[in-house]
Order: C-alpha cells, then structure tokens, then sequence
C-alpha cells in the first residue's frame, strides 16, 4: 500500500504537465521520502541518526538505473529482452567464462585452502561448489562493483517497479553500516544493490553473512575467508545435503521423454538408469547417489546437454533462480576439483526469442490446460515440457523448447 506521502508526491506530479516533470522537484520528494519513510525504519532497527546521515550524504537518484518508475508515470517493458535464460544457452558457458572461473578458481583453491576446508567442515559445503559461486558473482572478487549501494537502493526503493522490496533492503543495509561490517567507503554494491564478493543483497548479508577469519566482523567486500565462509553457511542454510554431488551430464535415450524433466518429477537415480540414462562418461552412477532422488533437466529440451541433478542443484538454484547459473557452478567447480572437461554434448542452436514471443507461447500452452509456471517469457522447466507434451499431442518428436517455426501454432 502506497504510504500517504508517496500519495501527496504523485498527486504533485500529476498536477504538472507531462513534459515539464522536474528532476529537482523529484529530488526534493526523494530527500522527503527518506526523511518521512525510511528514517523512521531505519531508527526502529537501531539504525543511529549519524549513520543515516552520513549513508545519504550527496547522495542524488540515480537516473541510469533500469525499471525506474518517476512518480506519475507508467511501467515500461521494453520489448527486446535478450538474456541467457531465453536466449541461447551455449552464450552462458562460453570458452573465456569457463576457462577464466576454472583457472583462476585453482588459483584460489591453493591460496585459501584453510578457509575453504573449515568452511567444508562447518557445513558440509564442497570448496570446489564454493569457487564456483564466488567466480560467477564476482571473478573471485577482482569484478568492478562500483556503485554506492544507498543511492542504488535508495532510488529503487523510491521510483522502481518493485519499490517496496528495494526499500526493505536499504533499510537492511543501514543497519549493516550501523553494525560497522565494513567502513561506507567499502559499500559497494552491483546495479541492483548486491553486496560485496558473495553479492549478497542486504536482507541476505544480516541472514547469511560470516565472519570465517574471527575479525568480529563479516567483511564481505575485502576478506575472503568471510566471502568463503558466507557462500557456504548460506547454501547449508538453504538444505545442502552433505555428502551429494549436484549432479551428472547424461545421455537421454529417445525412449525417455523430455517431458519428465522438472523438480516434481524426481525418481532414485537407479530408477533412471533403469530408464536407460546413462553418465556420458561411461561409468556407473555412485553407490551412494544411486539409492537418493534425482530429477531429469534438460535446459535447452533435445538440443543441448542433459543431466540428471541432485536436490543440492536447487539449493545452487535459490542462490540465482536459473538453470544455467546453477549447471555454470556445479561445472565449473568440477573443472577445478576433478579437471573436467567441457560437457559432452553440444548446446544447439536455440533461443534467439524475444521474450515478448515466448510469453505468447505461453499463454496459448496455458489455454490448452498447460501449467507453464507463468508468461513471463523465461522458458523454464514447466515451459519447456508443455511444449514437449504439446509436440506430442500432435503427434510430432518432443523437443522440449520455443522454436519460431512453433510461433504460427501457439498464438
């Protein structure tokens, strides 16, 4: 619910012409937000007037941002929305990506090979599934991550399509600044407010954060044995099962639909096999794996790898909601710990949709009785197997993925 301030802000705003909307006259709101808004949060979590004060000090709205909303104004979608997650997989786990997070990575496994083994210890947190999660948040810590994490948040919690999440996160970053994790100057955050090395947002800094060097503080931006033992105590907290791996590369059988794909579809793993899915690598699935649960997933449906995952892939998963961030770490810290090579299969030639098209597709699949998780353009795995069980209907190969051949049919 829009508080009465914000209110009387848009009621200002629309009493002026459209063209003459006034970045001073929406700063001056901004600066009262804070002031009527924010700082009686920040104050009932122990947030000090001087930390408030010298967080916001020269701090102006960052207009560069994306998904701002000015007050008065409408939500724009822009219809060109290309990323990883719906455009071709290959460009995810491309040659420079692989080779720069694995080389580096047994850089870093030698260098804090302590931190990454008591971090192991405590949790139950593979060292390798740790480096690969601070290579791809942070190139283990050597990516730029410029900006002022007050004015990211504080412009997105004022003016942004999802302003009250970004607002509960600036008043959880004052209160890190408060607790003195780290000096203001070391508050950098990325374009969407996320902390530090393990990129954290800040409600999860408060939740997960770790001091693993026994400094007394959990300095996410300059220690790395805190970044290592935050990574690790925040994929225990989300259920890592201790002792499994993430998963395996396959080989699915024509005989094995697609569409058996997906977390609510998990069998034992010897199940599987008896399917006739077998490791690309020739060897049987292990002792230990083969009696656990297991789920089919194959991110680019029949043109792409295929694996059989664990339910630590979904713990990968809840630290970045895609498929393909969780395979890039499980394989990248298997390049680093066993030298991995690249997966066995090739990733077709798939994808290239607008977002626009998929969510087309989507919401025809959803007229005929499919559940494909929502039209919000993302092909994920509810997707991809109703367009297998699509396919099949109609009596044609399931594929298992959005093609522009299928645009003329799902409209």
């Amino acid at each position: 619910m829009r508080s009465v301030f914000r209110v009387l802000c848009l009621l200002t705003v629309l009493s002026a012409p459209a063209h003459a909307q006034d970045r001073a006259a929406v700063q001056t709101q901004f600066e009262g937000w804070l002031k009527q808004e924010v700082w009686p949060r920040a104050e009932a979590k122990g947030v000090s007037r001087n930390t408030f004060d010298a967080a916001f000090k020269g701090v102006t709205l960052d207009w560069d941002l994306p998904d701002l909303v000015p007050p008065g104004s409408k939500p724009q979608t822009p219809k060109q929305q290309r990323q990883a997650e719906f455009g071709q997989p290959a460009k995810y786990f491309s040659r420079g990506s692989l080779d720069y997070a694995t080389r580096e990575g047994r850089k870093m496994a030698n260098a804090y090979a302590r931190p990454l083994a008591a971090a192991e210890a405590r949790t139950g947190v593979p060292g390798r599934t740790v480096l690969g999660i601070w290579g791809r948040e942070s190139n283990y810590g050597s990516a730029a991550i410029p900006h002022n994490v007050f004015r990211v948040l504080g412009t997105k919690g004022f003016m942004s399509t999802r302003a009250a999440y970004f607002t509960d996160e600036l008043v959880a970053a004052l209160q890190i600044a408060e607790a003195g994790h780290a000096p203001s100057s070391a508050m950098k955050s990325s374009w969407a407010g996320a902390l530090g090395q393990p990129q954290f947002m800040p409600t999860n800094f408060l939740a997960y954060a770790t001091d693993g060097d026994g400094d007394g503080h959990a300095d996410i931006w300059r220690s790395e044995a805190d970044t290592i033992a935050s990574i690790a105590r925040y994929l225990q907290s989300h259920g890592w099962v201790k002792g499994r791996d993430w998963g395996f590369e396959v080989t699915v059988p024509a005989s094995v639909s697609c569409t058996l794909e997906g977390p609510d579809q998990g069998k034992r793993i010897s199940d599987w096999a008896a399917m006739g899915i077998t490791r690309v690598s020739g060897r049987p699935f292990p002792e230990h794996e083969a009696q656990g649960e297991g789920f089919l997933l194959m991110p680019a449906g029949r043109s792409g790898p295929a694996f059989i995952v664990t339910p630590n892939f979904y713990v990968l998963k809840d630290y970045n909601m895609s498929d393909l961030y969780a395979l890039f770490v499980g394989h990248v810290g298997d390049r680093i710990q066993y030298n991995s090579g690249d997966f066995s299969a090739a990733w077709g030639n798939v994808g290239g949709l607008y977002r626009s098209d998929v969510a087309v597709m989507q919401r025809a699949l959803e007229k005929m009785g499919h559940d494909v998780g929502g039209a919000d353009g993302l092909p994920g795995f509810k997707t991809r197997r109703s367009i297998g069980r699509w396919q099949e209907s109609r009596g044609e190969p399931a594929t298992c993925f959005p093609e522009a051949s299928m645009k003329s049919a799902l409209r």
